[in-house]
């Protein structure tokens, strides 16, 4: 059995679990697509949003059902190819090929807000989804020391959504096409594999020394009595 130090490393050092749950390489694969297949059809049709429109869809609904085939949850599957059904709605109601994009420009401005209102409210959405992990439910919550240390590392997070919006804002209301389509390809993946780095560096240097690591919260009395004895 893992313990102490080792313990946290194996629940923090390995990025591949926590980014399979936010999407992964897989998830960033499957939102990069249906946009390049957009942008693609939109160019070659002669800038026609109806033809990036049908590339969209046609990409979203391979990748669906390669995902299904996969044995992938079919929640967070169509949870997928619905986003780039809304935008393809957005589209072809708007007639603005930027449009496409204002799904991911409103959703990553919802996350970065959701993000801070979890820190402020003491349930960092950090340790929510860390503590969905390890199988904890809401037990990280009675240990102060892994809701701070989960509370930095979730600023970590929230300012990944709050540069997404700083970026795609301008170039959206520019209509800088091509420009969004690089944006959402170099702020998915790259981005995420950061957030995840840097996040669990924060985590890692805010518990105390002799924290007994993430799969073992400590409530307050044990705490206090950990203190007592050194």
């Amino acid at each position: 059995m893992v313990t102490g130090t080792s313990e946290r490393d194996a629940a923090v050092g390995r990025p591949e679990s926590l980014a399979d749950l936010l999407g992964g390489r897989r998830g960033a694969l499957d939102a990069t697509l249906p946009p390049v297949a957009f942008t693609v059809g939109w160019l070659l049709a002669g800038r026609s949003v109806i033809a990036g429109v049908v590339a969209a869809l046609a990409v979203g609904v391979a990748v669906a059902g390669w995902r299904l085939r996969r044995g992938h949850r079919p929640r967070s599957v169509l949870i997928g190819l619905l986003a780039v059904c809304v935008a393809a709605i957005i589209v072809v109601r708007t007639g603005r090929a930027e449009d496409f994009f204002l799904v991911q420009l409103l959703a990553n401005a919802a996350s970065a807000l959701a993000w801070v209102v979890s820190i402020v409210v003491r349930w960092p959405l950090l340790g929510v989804v860390v503590g969905a992990v390890l199988g904890q439910r809401g037990r990280w919550r009675r240990d102060p020391a892994l809701v701070r240390a989960y509370a930095r590392g979730s600023w970590v997070w929230t300012a990944t959504y709050v540069l997404r919006v700083a970026v795609f804002l301008p170039l959206y209301l520019g209509g800088q096409v091509l420009a969004l389509t690089a944006a959402r390809v170099g702020l998915t993946w790259p981005l995420v594999a950061a957030a995840l780095a840097v996040s669990w560096a924060v985590v890692r240097r805010s518990l105390p020394a002799g924290h007994p690591g993430l799969r073992h919260p400590v409530p307050p009395r044990d705490a206090a009595l950990v203190a007592s004895e050194k």
